[in-house]
């Protein structure tokens, strides 16, 4: 057997062995490659430590710059053009254009001054319901400066009852209404025979009525055309287009160029549009 080769456990150890390097007692022919792999394990834990020190590194100062109070963001710009085709014009809403909840002229970025008339259907504790002649329910809420008549007398909330026929007028968005004044009609039907005897058509989805006009269209009249006003002057164009074609909700009044009223309804199909002249006559319908 030669020197390096692997000695048997049970040989006895020769009384001279073979002296090893100078630098320490013989090492057996694995160590040098143990110490090799050690040697090689540890150059691999250096690595893999510093790889973690540099992803921790990188790690903190991408949350250090999230969380900096210089780091910017970059917004999204409206479109000025946008901002400016909403606002409504200074003074009043806008006129032109389909109106809200109602289609056809004159349309308004906000509520406006107009009406209905028909029958209570329901009373609670911050208003009633109203039903008008063509079956359209309109919501009413009534505020402390509500005012009451029974026909031209002053009288309370309590005059409102089911069954009761009334005027209100106030400030309408589409069919809710808050009133301003409540006018009940003694002996009133809730125009129901005055809207059988001029035709007015009921709502009906997706079926829309066939043109017509009745009485007097104002010269040279364009949809879209008028300024809203408020006040007494609405309330009396209101109250004159409801009683000639009640049935409807009036979301709107507008006066024309000529000094002519249009009464703008909701609700019904026919009439969309009610034409009352300055001394608050009616003089037709579209």
């Amino acid at each position: 057997m030669s020197d390096h080769e692997p000695r048997n456990p049970n040989e006895p150890v020769p009384d001279n062995p073979v002296p090893g390097p100078a630098s320490g007692p013989p090492v057996p022919p694995e160590e040098p490659r143990r110490t090799k792999a050690r040697r090689v394990l540890a150059s691999r834990r250096s690595a893999w430590t510093v790889a973690a020190a540099l992803v921790c590194a990188v790690v903190g100062l991408s949350v250090a710059l999230a969380t900096s109070p210089s780091a910017t963001t970059t917004e999204p710009v409206a479109s000025s053009s946008s901002s400016v085709a909403s606002a409504p014009p200074s003074g009043g809403p806008a006129a032109g254009g389909p109106a809200a909840g109602g289609g056809g002229s004159n349309a308004r970025s906000g509520p406006a001054e107009g009406g209905s008339l028909g029958t209570v259907s329901a009373v609670s504790t911050s208003g009633f319901t109203l039903t008008t002649a063509t079956g359209e329910k309109v919501t009413v809420n009534e505020a402390s400066s509500t005012t009451y008549l029974n026909g031209t007398s002053s009288t309370t909330a309590s005059a409102v009852k089911t069954g009761a026929s009334v005027l209100v007028l106030g400030t309408a968005d589409g069919t809710t209404i808050t009133a301003a004044q409540v006018t009940v009609q003694p002996n009133g039907d809730g125009g129901a025979a005055a809207s059988a005897a001029v035709g007015v058509v009921p709502f009906q989805q997706g079926s829309p009525s066939e043109a017509k006009q009745d009485g007097q269209i104002p010269a040279n009249y364009t949809e879209g055309d008028g300024t809203i006003v408020s006040g007494t002057t609405a309330d009396k164009a209101t109250a004159a287009a409801l009683a000639a074609y009640p049935g409807g909700v009036v979301d709107r009044v507008v006066q024309l160029s000529g000094g002519e009223y249009e009464v703008h309804y909701v609700g019904v199909n026919w009439p969309h549009h009610v034409f009352v002249d300055q001394s608050f006559k009616v003089v037709g319908a579209d």
